[in-house]
């Protein structure tokens, strides 16, 4: 039977502040435990069976602390410099990323706004740190009007750029980000470039699910790239492949949804090949984190947590499932921004030992170099595995 392992990210679904959180400006913060004690009716028996709340800092929520959970769990800690979506995936791919990326809490530069608007023919609007929802309702009329494009930041490494779809059309959205990708390099450097596209319908700005990230490809030879040089499949779902910049990727599908993401994530387990499926679930963060949504991401939590048995049944014999995060977004945190969190790690596969406590693991690598040391390839050598601890 081919071997395969499946990591599902629950973008931003942190367990717990981290021990350096308060470096970050975020000591306090808890996603999921904040989620849960403003909805305590939140139905997550799923996530419950595979022992999301035996894990450290959760017990308290645990409805049957003395059941064994259905497979292993524990959580782990960043040990990256930073707190972003690139920084968390690549080190989930086994990569430390010591520098952390250059941010501009003040806008980026006039010399490359200028350079920018040369290169695309168009002037900008904006070029602050803030929320996307609220700029494309700051400046969304200016836009509308003049056609000027509307640029913004955040607290990561981010250059986004918001258009309506019917003043720019999404290709001309498109290779605006490709030029601002090349010029943001050097003294510009910047992790991600990202498309913003949105619509008016019913009176209302509505983001569309055409968003499209811009990365930096890693500096060095991921999970991903030790897995497809093996002549294994690495099949990436949702933004991983943006993420990675293709590195390392063999086949990939783009996502509307959390929900498209599970659809593609069964489709591709009903598939038959060796390898990696790599699935990224972008909700949780972009639609209900940065819009401190609490009633919202226990919702889409709610609505993962239904669609696992159809995940777990679609799983072959050799199949393992890992579930984890990239780091914290508590939306009943200050500001709008990711939050320095420890991230949670639930293993599941048929010939996975129930019960198993994995404790707090010191780097998200460890689950590179366990899904490489289970595939038989070699690893980054970033991480400590885990496959003798819960294999049968």
């Amino acid at each position: 039977m081919d071997k395969r392992v499946t990591i599902i990210v629950t973008d931003s679904m942190g367990v717990g502040a981290a021990p350096d959180a308060s470096k970050f400006g975020d000591a306090g913060a808890d996603t999921l435990g904040h989620i849960i004690e403003h909805v305590p009716e939140i139905d997550i028996r799923n996530l419950e069976k595979l022992g999301i709340f035996k894990i450290l800092g959760l017990e308290r929520f645990d409805k049957n602390p003395k059941a064994s959970a259905l497979g292993a769990y524990g959580k782990m800690k960043e040990v990256s410099a930073g707190k972003d979506t690139t920084t968390g995936h690549w080190e989930i791919a086994g990569l430390k990323t010591q520098i952390p990326f250059k941010t501009y809490p003040d806008g980026f530069p006039k010399e490359f706004i200028e350079a920018f608007e040369k290169a695309t023919g168009r002037k900008t609007v904006g070029n602050i740190p803030i929320s996307g929802t609220e700029i494309i309702e700051m400046y969304g009329p200016h836009h509308e009007k003049t056609g000027d494009l509307i640029v913004y930041t955040s607290e990561d490494s981010v250059f986004q750029i918001a258009a309506n779809v019917d003043v720019v059309p999404l290709s001309e959205l498109y290779s605006a980000c490709e030029k601002a990708r090349e010029l943001l390099k050097g003294e510009w450097a910047c992790a991600r470039v990202i498309a913003r596209p949105y619509k008016i319908e019913n009176g209302k700005r509505i983001r569309t699910s055409d968003r499209h990230d811009y990365s930096v490809s890693p500096p060095e030879k991921t999970m991903l790239d030790l897995i497809s040089e093996s002549g294994l499949r690495v099949h990436a779902i949702g933004k991983i492949r943006d993420i990675f910049n293709g590195c390392g990727v063999t086949t990939s599908v783009a996502t509307k949804s959390n929900d498209d993401g599970v659809d593609k994530t069964v489709d591709a387990l009903k598939e038959r090949f060796s390898g990696l499926i790599f699935t990224n679930l972008v909700d949780f963060d972009s639609k209900y984190g940065h819009r401190r949504n609490i009633e919202g991401y226990a919702k889409a939590i709610e609505d993962f947590d239904r669609r696992l048995p159809e995940i777990m049944e679609a799983m072959n014999d050799e199949d393992i499932l890992i579930i984890c995060a990239d780091h914290g977004n508590d939306p009943a945190y200050q500001g709008f921004n990711h939050t320095r969190e420890f991230v949670p790690l639930l293993v599941y596969g048929k010939n996975v030992r129930p019960g198993v406590n994995l404790g707090i693991r010191d780097t998200f690598s460890d689950v590179a170099a366990s899904v490489c040391d289970y595939l038989g390839v070699r690893d980054t050598g970033a991480g400590i595995s885990f496959i003798k601890e819960i294999m049968e």
